[in-house]
């Protein structure tokens, strides 16, 4: 199997607005949208829409979001032969208002996402030790992510953390030193850092930080501002391509599918860095989250043109 996604399932309830509700208010949206979300199940379709072989680590609940979500799945043609139905919980739920200008806030209840543990990463042990990638966030528990994670890379694959939605705490030394790459935004960079990026230059520190406290390469994103990364041999700010958006939910899964997808078929680090970004851009020309993502014939005629 090419790529290995352990991570999240919901369905999404999205409510467009012409802005976002302030505390308190009751405002009227112009319609809303029931799909595929989750960043583990986002990022996975987006891989697969580019081309991508990808297995899903992960679970469900015992309701009819169950049922909705593995269809939504397995019309992308991910293989769900290792996702287990939770008898005990709920699958888990998004609740999305998403403003004129494509801003977002999110109300998230995991559900069966929080019950994975070691059993799910020991049942899935022969396509993790074939994965060239693995896809990690931060959506279920992360004891099971870094013994996923530990499989990977002892079989000469590649781990790509997304850092969300990110701990108040920060993240430990022994977790940035356990993957290979991580994505945060500058939100999510803030968190683990103490400090929020503003600027591609402040970006570019960060990513340098994240570095100097154990992982191998740093993205750090910062939307219509482009990215900035520190790995190996790059050091570089990524001015962002120019599109108009209309929602952003997506755009970090995208990005994280499109990374995956480039770095399994090869691509160096900074090419693929480009491709990811063709990816994320394009997701917020669309509405949705899973439905959102680029097919690879997309990104290739939309980097043609940039």
């Amino acid at each position: 199997m090419s790529i290995a996604v352990f991570g999240s399932i919901n369905m999404d309830v999205t409510a467009y607005m012409p802005r976002l509700p302030k505390p308190g208010e009751t405002l009227h949206g112009r319609e809303y949208k029931l799909g595929l979300g989750g960043k583990g199940a986002n990022q996975a379709a987006a891989a697969r829409k580019l081309g991508s072989e990808v297995a899903f680590i992960g679970r469900l609940g015992a309701d009819d979001f169950a049922g909705a979500a593995e269809r939504e799945l397995a019309f992308y043609g991910v293989d769900l032969s290792l996702i287990r139905r939770d008898e005990a919980g709920a699958t888990g739920i998004a609740i999305i208002n998403v403003g004129e200008g494509g801003e977002n806030c999110i109300s998230l209840i995991g559900g069966s996402n929080l019950r994975m543990d070691d059993s799910d990463v020991v049942r899935a042990r022969p396509v993790l030790e074939r994965a060239k990638v693995l896809l990690l966030q931060l959506e279920v528990p992360l004891a099971a992510s870094l013994a996923a994670a530990a499989i990977v890379k002892a079989h000469g694959g590649t781990v790509i953390l997304d850092p969300a939605p990110a701990p108040q705490g920060g993240l430990a030394p022994e977790v940035l030193k356990a993957v290979d790459i991580i994505t945060p935004n500058e939100t999510e960079a803030g968190l683990i850092l103490g400090a929020q990026p503003q600027t591609p230059e402040e970006a570019l520190k960060a990513a340098q930080e994240l570095r100097r406290r154990g992982v191998p390469a740093a993205v750090v994103k910062l939307g219509a501002k482009g990215l900035a990364v520190a790995a190996p041999g790059l050091e570089a700010i990524v001015p962002a391509f120019k599109v108009t958006p209309i929602d952003t939910v997506a755009a970090g899964d995208c990005f994280n599918g499109g990374l995956a997808h480039a770095l399994e078929r090869g691509e160096t680090l900074a090419s693929a860095l480009r491709f990811a970004a063709a990816c994320g851009a394009l997701s917020t020309t669309k509405k949705g989250a899973a439905a959102a993502a680029p097919a690879r014939a997309e990104v290739e005629a939309f980097l043609a043109r940039n």
